[in-house]
Protein backbone atom coordinates (compact mmCIF):
# COMPACT_ATOMS: atom_id res chain seq x y z
CA UNK A 1 0.00 0.00 0.00
CA UNK A 2 2.84 2.40 0.86
CA UNK A 3 4.51 1.75 -2.50
CA UNK A 4 1.29 2.67 -4.35
CA UNK A 5 1.01 5.89 -2.34
CA UNK A 6 4.66 6.78 -3.05
CA UNK A 7 4.10 6.15 -6.76
CA UNK A 8 0.99 8.35 -6.75
CA UNK A 9 2.81 11.18 -4.96
CA UNK A 10 5.61 10.94 -7.52
CA UNK A 11 3.03 11.16 -10.30
CA UNK A 12 1.48 14.29 -8.74
CA UNK A 13 4.91 15.90 -8.38
CA UNK A 14 5.76 15.39 -12.06
CA UNK A 15 2.27 16.50 -13.14
CA UNK A 16 2.68 19.69 -11.09
CA UNK A 17 6.10 20.39 -12.61
CA UNK A 18 4.81 19.90 -16.14
CA UNK A 19 1.86 22.15 -15.29
CA UNK A 20 4.33 25.00 -14.75
CA UNK A 21 5.76 24.47 -18.24
CA UNK A 22 2.28 24.33 -19.74
CA UNK A 23 1.25 27.61 -18.10
CA UNK A 24 4.39 29.19 -19.60
CA UNK A 25 3.54 27.78 -23.04
CA UNK A 26 -0.01 29.08 -22.64
CA UNK A 27 1.40 32.61 -22.36
CA UNK A 28 3.26 32.07 -25.64
CA UNK A 29 0.70 30.24 -27.75
CA UNK A 30 -2.61 30.36 -25.91
CA UNK A 31 -2.53 34.08 -25.20
CA UNK A 32 -0.23 35.61 -27.83
CA UNK A 33 -0.07 33.10 -30.68
CA UNK A 34 3.73 32.67 -30.55
CA UNK A 35 4.56 29.23 -31.97
CA UNK A 36 7.40 28.15 -29.69
CA UNK A 37 8.52 24.55 -30.21
CA UNK A 38 11.79 25.15 -28.40
CA UNK A 39 10.39 24.68 -24.89
CA UNK A 40 13.33 22.36 -24.21
CA UNK A 41 15.73 25.33 -24.41
CA UNK A 42 14.16 27.10 -21.43
CA UNK A 43 13.60 23.77 -19.67
CA UNK A 44 17.36 23.13 -20.05
CA UNK A 45 18.45 26.63 -19.03
CA UNK A 46 16.27 26.63 -15.91
CA UNK A 47 17.37 23.14 -14.92
CA UNK A 48 21.09 23.68 -15.38
CA UNK A 49 21.00 27.11 -13.75
CA UNK A 50 19.42 25.55 -10.65
CA UNK A 51 21.85 22.62 -10.63
CA UNK A 52 25.01 24.68 -11.08
CA UNK A 53 24.17 27.47 -8.66
CA UNK A 54 22.85 25.20 -5.90
CA UNK A 55 25.55 22.50 -6.09
CA UNK A 56 28.92 22.71 -4.32
CA UNK A 57 32.20 23.07 -6.20
CA UNK A 58 33.07 20.02 -8.32
CA UNK A 59 34.74 17.03 -6.71
CA UNK A 60 37.27 15.68 -9.20
CA UNK A 61 37.41 12.37 -7.33
CA UNK A 62 33.81 11.82 -8.48
CA UNK A 63 34.68 12.72 -12.09
CA UNK A 64 32.85 16.01 -11.90
CA UNK A 65 34.38 18.24 -14.55
CA UNK A 66 32.18 21.32 -14.49
CA UNK A 67 33.87 24.64 -13.90
CA UNK A 68 32.02 26.06 -10.92
CA UNK A 69 29.38 25.33 -8.31
CA UNK A 70 27.61 28.22 -6.61
CA UNK A 71 26.84 26.23 -3.45
CA UNK A 72 23.77 28.39 -2.85
CA UNK A 73 22.25 25.49 -0.94
CA UNK A 74 24.18 26.70 2.10
CA UNK A 75 22.12 29.90 2.28
CA UNK A 76 19.74 29.68 5.23
CA UNK A 77 17.97 32.16 7.47
CA UNK A 78 16.99 31.07 10.96
CA UNK A 79 17.48 27.50 9.79
CA UNK A 80 15.13 27.90 6.80
CA UNK A 81 16.32 27.17 3.24
CA UNK A 82 15.97 30.62 1.69
CA UNK A 83 18.19 29.51 -1.17
CA UNK A 84 15.43 27.63 -2.96
CA UNK A 85 13.17 30.59 -3.88
CA UNK A 86 16.35 32.45 -4.86
CA UNK A 87 17.27 29.59 -7.19
CA UNK A 88 13.78 29.59 -8.73
CA UNK A 89 13.98 33.33 -9.40
CA UNK A 90 17.53 33.03 -10.74
CA UNK A 91 16.48 30.28 -13.15
CA UNK A 92 13.60 32.45 -14.35
CA UNK A 93 15.95 35.45 -14.74
CA UNK A 94 18.46 33.51 -16.87
CA UNK A 95 15.67 32.31 -19.17
CA UNK A 96 14.31 35.85 -19.49
CA UNK A 97 17.83 37.11 -20.24
CA UNK A 98 18.12 34.65 -23.14
CA UNK A 99 14.52 35.07 -24.32
CA UNK A 100 14.58 38.87 -24.78
CA UNK A 101 17.33 39.12 -27.45
CA UNK A 102 16.06 35.92 -29.11
CA UNK A 103 12.56 37.39 -29.31
CA UNK A 104 13.78 40.76 -30.58
CA UNK A 105 15.57 39.03 -33.45
CA UNK A 106 12.99 36.38 -34.35
CA UNK A 107 9.58 37.67 -33.29
CA UNK A 108 9.06 39.44 -36.64
CA UNK A 109 9.24 36.09 -38.39
CA UNK A 110 6.15 34.17 -39.42
CA UNK A 111 4.96 31.32 -37.21
CA UNK A 112 6.77 28.50 -39.01
CA UNK A 113 10.11 30.35 -39.03
CA UNK A 114 9.80 31.27 -35.36
CA UNK A 115 9.15 27.59 -34.62
CA UNK A 116 12.31 26.57 -36.50
CA UNK A 117 14.45 29.14 -34.69
CA UNK A 118 13.23 28.11 -31.22
CA UNK A 119 13.68 24.42 -32.05
CA UNK A 120 17.18 25.16 -33.33
CA UNK A 121 18.04 26.99 -30.10
CA UNK A 122 16.91 24.01 -28.03
CA UNK A 123 19.03 21.55 -30.00
CA UNK A 124 22.03 23.92 -30.06
CA UNK A 125 21.99 24.33 -26.28
CA UNK A 126 21.67 20.58 -25.78
CA UNK A 127 24.63 19.88 -28.05
CA UNK A 128 26.70 22.56 -26.29
CA UNK A 129 26.06 20.93 -22.91
CA UNK A 130 26.97 17.53 -24.38
CA UNK A 131 30.32 18.64 -25.79
CA UNK A 132 31.45 21.34 -23.36
CA UNK A 133 32.12 19.20 -20.29
CA UNK A 134 33.45 22.17 -18.32
CA UNK A 135 29.93 23.62 -18.25
CA UNK A 136 28.03 20.81 -16.53
CA UNK A 137 29.95 17.52 -16.72
CA UNK A 138 28.92 16.71 -20.30
CA UNK A 139 27.10 13.45 -20.95
CA UNK A 140 27.80 12.22 -17.40
CA UNK A 141 25.40 14.85 -16.15
CA UNK A 142 25.09 16.46 -12.73
CA UNK A 143 24.00 14.37 -9.77
CA UNK A 144 23.49 14.62 -6.00
CA UNK A 145 21.81 17.98 -6.58
CA UNK A 146 20.72 19.45 -3.21
CA UNK A 147 17.13 19.05 -2.08
CA UNK A 148 15.31 21.98 -0.42
CA UNK A 149 14.00 21.53 3.13
CA UNK A 150 15.72 18.15 3.32
CA UNK A 151 16.14 18.59 7.08
CA UNK A 152 12.41 18.01 7.62
CA UNK A 153 12.15 14.33 8.45
CA UNK A 154 8.70 12.83 7.89
CA UNK A 155 9.78 9.48 6.48
CA UNK A 156 9.47 10.15 2.75
CA UNK A 157 10.96 13.30 1.24
CA UNK A 158 8.50 13.18 -1.69
CA UNK A 159 5.74 14.40 0.64
CA UNK A 160 7.77 17.54 1.35
CA UNK A 161 8.61 18.15 -2.29
CA UNK A 162 4.98 17.63 -3.28
CA UNK A 163 4.04 20.55 -1.03
CA UNK A 164 6.90 22.62 -2.53
CA UNK A 165 5.67 21.92 -6.08
CA UNK A 166 2.03 22.70 -5.20
CA UNK A 167 2.95 26.03 -3.57
CA UNK A 168 5.12 26.97 -6.56
CA UNK A 169 2.39 25.99 -9.03
CA UNK A 170 -0.18 28.08 -7.14
CA UNK A 171 2.19 31.05 -7.24
CA UNK A 172 2.83 30.63 -10.97
CA UNK A 173 -0.89 30.23 -11.68
CA UNK A 174 -1.67 33.36 -9.65
CA UNK A 175 0.83 35.60 -11.46
CA UNK A 176 -0.19 34.16 -14.85
CA UNK A 177 -3.87 34.81 -14.11
CA UNK A 178 -3.15 38.35 -12.92
CA UNK A 179 -1.11 39.05 -16.04
CA UNK A 180 -3.53 37.57 -18.57
CA UNK A 181 -6.60 39.21 -17.00
CA UNK A 182 -4.93 42.62 -16.95
CA UNK A 183 -5.06 45.19 -19.79
CA UNK A 184 -1.64 43.84 -20.84
CA UNK A 185 -3.11 40.34 -21.21
CA UNK A 186 -6.07 41.64 -23.20
CA UNK A 187 -3.64 43.24 -25.66
CA UNK A 188 -1.92 39.86 -26.06
CA UNK A 189 -5.22 38.20 -26.91
CA UNK A 190 -5.94 41.02 -29.33
CA UNK A 191 -2.60 40.39 -31.04
CA UNK A 192 -3.42 36.71 -31.38
CA UNK A 193 -6.91 37.37 -32.75
CA UNK A 194 -6.08 40.24 -35.13
CA UNK A 195 -2.60 41.71 -35.10
CA UNK A 196 -3.36 44.25 -37.83
CA UNK A 197 -6.16 45.77 -35.77
CA UNK A 198 -3.88 46.10 -32.73
CA UNK A 199 -1.26 47.88 -34.83
CA UNK A 200 -3.95 50.22 -36.19
CA UNK A 201 -5.06 51.02 -32.65
CA UNK A 202 -1.56 52.25 -31.79
CA UNK A 203 -0.23 49.27 -29.82
CA UNK A 204 3.48 48.45 -30.04
CA UNK A 205 2.93 44.83 -31.07
CA UNK A 206 6.64 43.95 -31.18
CA UNK A 207 7.12 45.17 -27.61
CA UNK A 208 4.15 43.17 -26.33
CA UNK A 209 5.32 40.02 -28.11
CA UNK A 210 8.82 40.30 -26.65
CA UNK A 211 7.38 40.82 -23.16
CA UNK A 212 5.07 37.81 -23.54
CA UNK A 213 7.88 35.62 -24.85
CA UNK A 214 10.16 36.60 -21.96
CA UNK A 215 7.40 36.14 -19.37
CA UNK A 216 6.52 32.66 -20.61
CA UNK A 217 10.21 31.71 -20.79
CA UNK A 218 10.73 32.81 -17.18
CA UNK A 219 7.89 30.54 -16.04
CA UNK A 220 9.44 27.66 -17.97
CA UNK A 221 12.75 28.35 -16.20
CA UNK A 222 10.98 27.89 -12.86
CA UNK A 223 9.66 24.56 -14.14
CA UNK A 224 13.20 23.52 -15.07
CA UNK A 225 14.46 24.33 -11.58
CA UNK A 226 11.63 22.36 -9.98
CA UNK A 227 12.46 19.38 -12.19
CA UNK A 228 16.15 19.52 -11.26
CA UNK A 229 15.61 19.50 -7.51
CA UNK A 230 12.94 16.83 -7.79
CA UNK A 231 15.01 14.39 -9.86
CA UNK A 232 18.40 15.41 -8.39
CA UNK A 233 20.09 14.30 -11.63
CA UNK A 234 20.13 15.89 -15.07
CA UNK A 235 22.02 15.22 -18.28
CA UNK A 236 21.57 16.49 -21.86
CA UNK A 237 19.48 13.45 -22.82
CA UNK A 238 16.81 14.71 -20.40
CA UNK A 239 16.05 17.57 -22.79
CA UNK A 240 15.35 15.66 -25.99
CA UNK A 241 12.35 17.21 -27.79
CA UNK A 242 9.88 14.38 -27.19
CA UNK A 243 9.55 14.70 -23.41
CA UNK A 244 10.79 18.27 -23.11
CA UNK A 245 8.62 19.85 -25.82
CA UNK A 246 6.18 17.50 -27.58
CA UNK A 247 4.43 16.20 -24.45
CA UNK A 248 4.02 19.77 -23.12
CA UNK A 249 2.34 20.86 -26.36
CA UNK A 250 -0.02 17.90 -26.10
CA UNK A 251 -0.93 18.94 -22.55
CA UNK A 252 -1.90 22.45 -23.64
CA UNK A 253 -3.82 21.34 -26.73
CA UNK A 254 -5.84 18.72 -24.86
CA UNK A 255 -6.43 20.82 -21.72
CA UNK A 256 -7.46 24.01 -23.45
CA UNK A 257 -5.26 26.60 -25.12
CA UNK A 258 -5.77 30.13 -23.79
CA UNK A 259 -6.99 28.98 -20.37
CA UNK A 260 -4.57 28.49 -17.47
CA UNK A 261 -6.94 26.09 -15.74
CA UNK A 262 -7.16 24.05 -18.92
CA UNK A 263 -3.36 24.03 -19.22
CA UNK A 264 -3.00 22.60 -15.71
CA UNK A 265 -5.80 20.07 -16.18
CA UNK A 266 -4.27 18.93 -19.47
CA UNK A 267 -0.90 18.45 -17.77
CA UNK A 268 -2.32 16.10 -15.16
CA UNK A 269 -4.41 14.24 -17.74
CA UNK A 270 -1.68 13.72 -20.35
CA UNK A 271 1.03 12.90 -17.80
CA UNK A 272 -1.41 10.38 -16.35
CA UNK A 273 -1.88 8.80 -19.77
CA UNK A 274 1.88 8.77 -20.35
CA UNK A 275 2.60 7.32 -16.90
CA UNK A 276 -0.09 4.68 -16.63
CA UNK A 277 0.26 3.32 -20.18
CA UNK A 278 3.60 1.86 -19.09
CA UNK A 279 1.57 -0.76 -17.22
CA UNK A 280 -0.19 -1.98 -20.36
CA UNK A 281 0.59 -5.59 -21.23
CA UNK A 282 3.33 -6.62 -23.64
CA UNK A 283 4.38 -4.41 -26.54
CA UNK A 284 1.63 -1.87 -25.73
CA UNK A 285 3.82 -0.47 -22.93
CA UNK A 286 6.69 0.30 -25.35
CA UNK A 287 7.77 3.95 -25.03
CA UNK A 288 7.57 4.62 -28.79
CA UNK A 289 4.05 3.19 -28.94
CA UNK A 290 3.07 5.40 -26.01
CA UNK A 291 4.05 8.41 -28.10
CA UNK A 292 1.71 7.09 -30.79
CA UNK A 293 -1.07 7.04 -28.17
CA UNK A 294 -0.35 10.67 -27.34
CA UNK A 295 -0.35 11.60 -31.03
CA UNK A 296 -3.69 9.85 -31.58
CA UNK A 297 -5.21 11.72 -28.65
CA UNK A 298 -4.06 15.04 -30.13
CA UNK A 299 -5.56 14.14 -33.52
CA UNK A 300 -8.88 13.14 -31.95
CA UNK A 301 -9.06 16.37 -29.97
CA UNK A 302 -8.19 18.46 -33.03
CA UNK A 303 -11.00 16.74 -34.93
CA UNK A 304 -13.74 16.68 -32.31
CA UNK A 305 -12.79 19.19 -29.59
CA UNK A 306 -10.17 21.58 -30.99
CA UNK A 307 -10.60 24.09 -28.17
CA UNK A 308 -9.62 21.52 -25.54
CA UNK A 309 -11.44 20.22 -22.49
CA UNK A 310 -11.53 23.61 -20.72
CA UNK A 311 -11.50 26.14 -23.58
CA UNK A 312 -10.73 29.82 -23.28
CA UNK A 313 -13.69 32.08 -22.59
Amino acid sequence: MDSILYFFIGFLIMSGIYSVFTVGLNIHWGQTGLFNIGIASFFLLGAYTAAIFSSPSPNLAKYEEYLWGGNFSQLTLLGVDIWFPIILLLSAFICILVAIPLAMVTIRLKEDYLALVTLGLAETLRIVFINETWLANGTRGMYSIPRPFDYINIGNYDYIYFVVVVITLIFVYFIAQKATNSPWGRVLRGIKDNETTMIASGKNVLKFKVEAFAFGAGIMGIGGALFTHGKRFIDPITFEPMLATFIIWSMLMVGGSGNNKGAIFGSFLMWGIWTFTQFLPGFLSDANLRFVFVGLIIILFQLYKPQGIIPAK
